[in-house]
C-alpha cells in the first residue's frame, strides 16, 4: 500500500527499496544526467547545475511514471545540486532523489539560487522513505559528510520537506553533524511566500488535504497495476464461459465470458477509479468497507442488467457469486490507497488488514467457485 503521489514538496509514489547500489558512494553527481543543464565550481569540485524550469523531457517522464511506467527507477543520482548561480550563503533544501521529488522542488525554487541536497533514498519518495528509513538521520548526516556541504555553505541550516520529519531526528542531526534542521512548508508552491516571508510558516501550509484532484492524480498508476492481473483472469473466465456455457463455446464465451470480463472490469475501475474520487462521501472509515460499498452498487446495477432468472438455482447462484466476488475485488484495490490518504495512520491500516484481507479472498474465492458451479450447470 505504498502508492502516492500527492502535489507536495516530495512528491509520493510508491516504489521498491530495492538493494544499495554503487550510486550510494557517489561524492559528486553525474553530471552527464539529461536533465543537468551545466556545472558549478565549488570547494568540492565541479557540481552539477539544474535549472528551475522543467523540459518537455522531463514532463513526459513525469506522465510515463505517472502511468507506471519506468516508476521503479525514476530517479537522480543522490548529492549535491545547484539551481541558479548559489553561493555560500544561498539556502540549502533537501530532497529525496525520487525524480518527481527533485523535479517538484527545483521547479517552486524559479528565479532564485540555492543548493539541493538529494539522499539516496533509492528511488522512493520522501514520504513513503521517511517511513521506510532511506530518508532518515544516518543518510541525512552521511550525505552532509561526503557532500562535503560545510565547505560549500557558510551557514550551517537545512530546509527540509514536512513529510520527512518522521524519519529525521533533528537534534541528531545538529549534535553530529552541526547544521539544524528546518522544516518548509508542505506544498511546492508554497516555497516562494516561505522564503519572502523570512522562511515562516503559515498555517495552512503546515495543513495537507486530499483534495479532489490531489485523488485523481494517483489514479493512472493503480489502474495500470490493476490491469496486468486484470487480462490474465479475464482470459481465463472468458475460456471457462465458453467451456461451461450450455451452448457451443463461442456462444457461451459471448454470453457467461463476455459477461464475466466485463463485471470484472467494472469491479476493477469501482476500485481504481470511483472509489479515489468519490472516497469522502463512501461509507465507513476503512478502505475496505469504501470499497465494497461501491463494489455492491456495481454487482446490483450488472445483476439487473444481466436479467438472470432467479426462480432458477443457477441463476441465484450466479447472482449471489458476482455479489461476492465484484465488492470483494472493489475492496482489495481500494485498500491500496490507504499509503497515500490522510484519512489513515500505520496502526489503522495494520488493523484494517488483518480481517479486511482474509474476507475479500474467502468472498473472491467463494464467488468464483460459485460463478464456475452456475456456469456448468446451468
Amino acid at each position: 500500500m505504498d502508492k502516492f503521489e500527492l502535489p507536495v514538496i516530495q512528491e509520493q509514489s510508491g516504489c521498491d527499496c530495492g538493494a544499495v547500489t554503487a550510486e550510494s558512494e557517489n561524492t559528486v553527481p553525474d553530471l552527464n544526467q539529461s536533465f543537468v543543464s551545466g556545472s558549478i565550481d565549488t570547494p568540492a569540485g565541479k557540481l552539477p547545475q539544474v535549472s528551475s524550469v522543467l523540459t518537455r523531457q522531463d514532463r513526459w517522464g513525469s506522465i510515463k511514471t505517472r502511468w507506471g511506467v519506468g516508476r521503479m527507477n525514476y530517479k537522480v543520482d543522490p548529492g549535491l545540486y545547484a539551481t541558479g548561480t548559489p553561493d555560500n550563503h544561498s539556502s540549502v533544501f533537501v530532497s529525496a532523489n525520487y525524480k518527481l521529488s527533485f523535479d517538484r522542488l527545483r521547479s517552486a525554487l524559479t528565479g532564485r539560487s540555492a543548493w539541493i541536497l538529494v539522499l539516496d533514498t533509492k528511488g522512493i519518495n520522501v514520504w513513503c522513505a521517511a517511513g521506510k528509513g532511506t530518508f532518515g538521520t544516518d543518510e541525512l548526516i552521511r550525505r552532509i559528510n561526503i557532500s562535503n556541504l560545510n565547505n560549500i555553505v557558510s551557514h550551517r541550516k537545512l530546509i527540509l520537506p514536512q513529510l520527512g520529519a518522521p524519519g529525521v531526528a533533528a537534534h541528531k542531526v545538529k549534535q553530529i553533524s552541526g547544521f539544524k534542521v528546518q522544516y518548509g512548508p508542505i506544498r511546492a508552491e508554497d516555497l516562494p511566500a516561505y522564503l519572502d516571508a523570512n522562511y515562516k510558516t503559515t498555517a495552512p501550509m503546515r495543513l495537507i488535504t486530499f483534495s479532489l484532484k490531489e485523488r485523481a492524480v494517483l489514479i493512472p498508476v493503480e489502474l495500470v497495476e490493476a490491469i496486468k492481473p486484470f487480462l490474465i483472469i479475464a482470459t481465463v473466465l472468458f475460456v471457462l464461459g465458453g467451456i461451461g456455457g450450455p451452448s457451443g463455446f463461442w456462444s457461451s464465451a459471448l454470453s457467461h465470458g463476455l459477461f464475466a470480463v466485463f463485471a470484472l472490469l467494472c469491479a476493477v475501475i469501482g476500485g481504481t477509479v470511483l472509489n479515489p474520487l468519490l472516497l469522502p462521501y463512501l461509507p465507513g472509515r476503512a478502505f475496505s468497507i469504501k470499497g465494497f460499498s461501491i463494489g455492491i452498487v456495481i454487482a446490483l446495477i450488472f445483476l439487473y442488467l444481466r436479467d438472470i432468472n432467479l426462480l432458477a438455482w443457477p441463476g441465484r447462484i450466479e447472482a449471489l457469486a458476482w455479489v461476492l466476488i465484484i465488492p470483494a475485488v472493489s475492496g482489495y484495490l481500494a485498500m491500496n490507497f490507504t499509503g497515500c490518504s490522510t484519512f489513515t495512520s500505520l496502526s489503522g491500516v495494520k488493523r484494517e488488514m488483518r480481517w479486511a484481507l482474509p474476507l475479500e479472498i474467502a468472498c473472491a474465492t467463494t464467488g468464483l467457485i460459485m460463478w464456475i458451479g452456475a456456469v456448468f450447470i446451468s
